[in-house]
């Protein structure tokens, strides 16, 4: 069975990977210097302009700029770096999980609080 080609099928994941990473690795950078409040006042100030000044892809920065946290993921950025974007913003991160999932925070809180949800299941293929 092919590792890696299982891992990538997962339903609903996206699993950060050293592909992900090299892919994201500016984006990532990016969500790194928000921990420095100088960075987070130019960032607040012209997202664009504080964007451009980095190697990132124009489609990184359309996600960053829309807050398309699922985009940003699937463009290579760890979610944990991405926390920088939304703390910035001041929000939790349980409302920006809520979000990602299409549900509201109150709901995505009572989801978690019921254990969460359950995995889909994959039809084993005989691989």
């Amino acid at each position: 069975m092919d590792l890696e080609r299982k891992y990538r099928n997962v339903p609903g994941t996206t699993v950060f990977d050293s592909t992900l990473a090299r892919k994201g690795y500016h984006l990532n950078q990016v969500c790194a210097s928000l921990l420095k409040d100088e960075n987070r006042q130019r960032f607040r100030a012209n997202e664009r302009a504080y964007l451009d000044e980095w190697k990132l892809t124009e489609e990184q920065k359309q996600a960053v700029l829309d807050r398309d946290y699922n985009r940003m993921i699937a463009l290579g950025g760890n979610v944990y770096y991405l926390a920088k974007i939304f703390s910035s913003d001041g929000l939790k991160f349980t409302h920006v999980c809520a979000q990602m999932c299409g549900m509201t925070e109150e709901d995505y809180i009572q989801m978690m609080n019921d254990g969460g949800r359950a995995p889909a299941k994959e039809k084993n293929t005989g691989d």
